[in-house]
């Protein structure tokens, strides 16, 4: 199923006002696009060996992300969105390379299928039942901020457990801010859908990175 389908479908059974079925497709449509410029730029990262930078993508991804809120509301954010995306793909670049090496490509299809999936289930059950989930977006941030702090301690501690916890959160809380940024729109509380399409883009980085590790990495002995 593709992106334009899944806005396409909302409207069988389900009146929606024009002005969310316009953001919907725009979103997706912006969505699929710096997913596909995404896989290119780590495409070229892996053709050039770009080496991993680890804990210091955070300045550059912050920064971005910065960049593309102050500008989310002119012309400008579009191409402050490519650069963010391409960016988080020129970082995937070097994971995906290490996959290859290891296990081959069999983890990073298993890895893709499972994002794919969880995403459009997750729109999907929103979009057919219209459940406004608006209340469980401080919930979902919150969750978020620990989880991401949780990650960055053990990057120093290397402690297994708390690894698979920070996943296993991560996960739960991506999956959850996929349907609450659909209800969202939905519903009326987001009108910007460059805004919009980066909140998801990076819950699906973070799902497919989070497969990854289950699928290509979880199994090293």
């Amino acid at each position: 199923m593709k992106m334009d389908d899944l806005s396409n479908n909302v409207t069988m059974g389900i009146e929606l006002d024009a002005n969310v079925q316009t953001v919907l497709r725009n979103t997706y449509m912006l969505l699929g696009a710096t997913i596909g410029f995404s896989a290119l730029m780590a495409g070229i990262s892996m053709l050039l060996s770009v080496p991993h930078m680890g804990f210091w993508m955070l300045l550059p991804y912050f920064g971005l992300l910065w960049m593309v809120e102050k500008n989310k509301n002119n012309s400008s954010g579009i191409a402050w969105c490519f650069a963010l995306t391409g960016f988080m793909g020129l970082t995937l670049g070097p994971i995906l390379s290490m996959v290859l090496a290891l296990r081959g490509a069999e983890p990073i299809m298993l890895a893709l299928g499972s994002t794919a999936l969880t995403f459009f289930a997750a729109s999907a059950y929103v979009l057919q039942t219209r459940k406004n989930l608006s209340a469980m977006g401080g919930f979902l941030f919150i969750g978020i901020m620990v989880a991401f702090f949780g990650g960055i301690a053990n990057m120093f501690l290397q402690v297994p457990a708390l690894a698979l916890t920070v996943s296993c959160m991560f996960a739960f809380l991506s999956t959850g801010i996929i349907m609450w940024q659909t209800s969202m729109i939905i519903h009326g509380g987001e009108r910007n859908y460059i805004s919009a399409t980066v909140t998801l883009f990076v819950m699906l980085y973070n799902l497919f990175m989070i497969f990854l590790s289950f699928f290509g990495m979880g199994s090293e002995e």
